[in-house]
């Protein structure tokens, strides 16, 4: 309900009227704030153009015939990504990134200023591509790379003086920056990746595993954006854990959350097929999870993986034994609501992200 839904005939002086407008209000103003998680973006980077040589002659009083001393252009900036740890998303990458140009040379031999490189920030995971080929992959702290190379200053007739050719009437102009189209994607780092279905209880799970805090309701598509916690050991180790938003059929198509969610599991070692134990279709969204990971990437569901059979304090006397000769993996019964089974599954973790990453 908006403001212009009232009627002509609610008294806007009475109680009840002010609280309709204040909840329409609300509203309107809650719709509005929402802001989408940008996990990938497309970008014009320019880098700067090399700037030009001069040609000048020295004309001083008691040095008519000085000589040439025009001097080299500067550089132009180069356009580059750096990795940032404490980013999460996209969203503060703008669409057109541009550095600046190099100075041109003066007289006396005066070199043009090297323009300074234009630095983008973003968050570890991020992929570059231009024309469907990767130009960057930003994966480590500290790590950076050009993804648009600056022009290079041009030479001034100082620079061209030979023996044989003392007064150089000639320079070159600086080379153009690189220009081009970039896409950007992220693609969550993470040791393990959480994959079931909307309110299989993923978000829970790495609540009581990690001190994370997803956003954790009792209806579908509570995960908006990836949520990556960290499961700590008695010797110091640590593993990370994504809480993937949740798919639902056909999402290789991009439908639902569809790319969104497949996308950032790509990076995950291995997988944890989190499964509502409470509901009687529980095998067939094991089959379903299995065949959207492949129609989306070949050999995605070949990855190490186990079975979290969740919410075992909504369901009736379960066996982990034949339920883990019926799927051929690793199944751990927990409830991440109330904690049954955790230490379990923070040990089998650990194993399964060792023998992952054997098997890579």
């Amino acid at each position: 309900m908006t403001l212009c839904s009232l009627g002509k005939n609610v008294d806007f002086g009475t109680n009840a009227a002010r609280q309709l407008i204040k909840l329409s209000v609300c509203h309107f103003c809650s719709k509005h704030n929402e802001r989408k998680f940008i996990d990938w973006k497309k970008v014009i980077v320019k880098a700067g153009d090399g700037g030009n040589g001069l040609t000048h002659f020295k004309r001083l009083r008691f040095q008519p015939k000085g000589g040439p001393d025009g001097g080299d252009g500067g550089r132009g900036g180069s356009v580059i990504l750096s990795a940032d740890s404490s980013l999460q998303e996209l969203a503060h990458v703008k669409k057109h990134l541009k550095a600046e140009n190099g100075g041109s040379g003066g007289i006396d031999n005066r070199h043009g200023k090297n323009a300074s490189d234009l630095i983008v920030k973003v968050p570890l995971g991020t992929i570059a591509t231009h024309n469907k080929e990767v130009i960057a992959d930003i994966s480590e702290e500290g790590e950076s790379c050009v993804i648009a190379q600056g022009g290079e200053g041009g030479l001034g007739n100082a620079t061209f003086k030979t023996a044989t050719d003392q007064a150089p009437e000639k320079s070159s102009q600086g080379t153009p920056g690189q220009e081009r189209v970039i896409e950007l994607e992220l693609k969550t780092i993470a040791d393990v990746g959480l994959v079931g279905f909307p309110n299989a209880g993923k978000s829970t799970l790495l609540r009581a595993i990690s001190r994370a805090t997803p956003t954790v309701a009792a209806y579908p598509f509570t995960t908006l954006n990836p949520s990556v916690g960290m499961v700590e050991y008695d010797d110091f180790s640590q593993i990370a854990v994504a809480d993937i938003p949740g798919l639902i059929p056909d999402a290789h198509l991009n439908k639902g959350l569809g790319h969104t969610f497949l996308r950032h599991i790509e990076r995950c070692c291995s997988l944890l097929y989190v499964l509502d134990i409470s509901q009687k279709d529980f095998h067939s969204q094991f089959i379903s999870l299995q065949r959207e990971l492949e129609l989306y990437k070949k050999g995605l569901s070949s990855r190490p993986a186990a079975i979290v059979a969740n919410k075992i304090d909504l369901a009736d006397s379960i066996d982990v034994s034949c339920l883990e000769r019926e799927f051929d993996l690793p199944v751990m019964a927990v409830s991440g609501k109330y904690g049954n089974g955790i230490p379990a599954l923070k040990r089998a973790i650990h194993l399964l992200l060792e023998s992952s990453k054997w098997a890579l």
